[in-house]
C-alpha cells in the first residue's frame, strides 16, 4: 500500500500578492507544529512539495525534524490565474467549478491543473510504490485531485476547505490504483 499525506499549506500572508513567494503568516507558521505531530507516526519515508514557499515552509519542520529533504516538483505547484490581481475572487472560483476550462488569457482552468497534478501524484505513486509520502501543497490543486477521485466534490466543498489552513488529505493506492480517501482537520483531531 502507497499512502500519500497531502497537506494543504497553513495560512498565507494574502498581502503578499505574488503567488510563488507568498510566506506564511505568523498563525501559519505556529500551526506547522499541528502538521509535524500529526506526521509523527506515520513512517513518512518521502516529503514532496510545490516550489511555492508556504507549501514548502508547511512540511519543511516535519521534514528538518525526520533529517529527509523536500523534493521540490514543479508540477504540485497552485494554478496560475492571471498576471493582474482579481478583484471578485469568489465569482472567478465559480465560473472555474462551473466549467473546468474556464480561464483566463495568461491562466490555468482546473481541467489543466487537475491533469498535471494528477499525473505527479501517480509518477510519485509509481516511483515510492509502497512507501508513505507527504506532499506540500494547494487547496485548489488538492481539491482537483480530490474531484478527479470523487467527482462529487464540487465548488460547495471546495469553499468549506478554502477556510482551512493546514488541511491533510489522506489517499491510498495499491497495486490496482485508488482505494480510498480521507480527509483530516487537523483543529478537529
Amino acid at each position: 500500500m502507497t499512502s500519500i499525506f497531502y497537506i494543504r499549506h497553513a495560512e498565507p500572508d494574502w498581502t503578499v500578492h505574488d503567488d510563488q513567494s507568498r510566506p506564511l503568516t505568523a498563525k501559519g507558521l505556529k500551526d506547522c507544529q499541528l502538521v509535524t505531530e500529526f506526521l509523527q507516526d506515520k513512517n513518512i519515508s518521502v516529503v514532496l512539495s510545490s516550489p511555492y514557499k508556504r507549501a514548502v515552509d508547511t512540511v519543511s519542520p516535519f521534514a528538518k525534524g525526520r533529517g529527509l529533504d523536500v523534493q521540490l516538483i514543479e508540477d504540485f505547484r497552485e494554478r496560475a490565474i492571471s498576471s493582474v490581481w482579481i478583484d471578485d475572487f469568489a465569482e472567478f472560483v465559480s465560473k472555474q467549478w462551473e466549467d473546468f476550462s474556464y480561464k483566463l488569457a495568461d491562466g490555468e482552468s482546473l481541467g489543466e491543473v487537475q491533469r498535471r497534478n494528477v499525473a505527479a501524484l501517480k509518477e510519485a505513486v509509481r516511483q515510492y510504490k509502497d512507501k508513505n509520502i507527504v506532499i506540500g501543497g494547494h487547496g485548489t490543486a488538492l481539491s482537483t485531485l480530490i474531484n478527479y477521485y470523487d467527482d462529487t466534490y464540487g465548488h460547495k466543498e471546495f469553499e468549506t476547505m478554502g477556510r482551512i489552513f493546514p488541511w491533510v488529505v489522506r489517499m491510498d493506492f495499491d497495486d490496482n490504483g485508488f482505494v480510498k480517501m480521507e480527509k483530516i482537520n487537523l483543529f478537529d483531531a
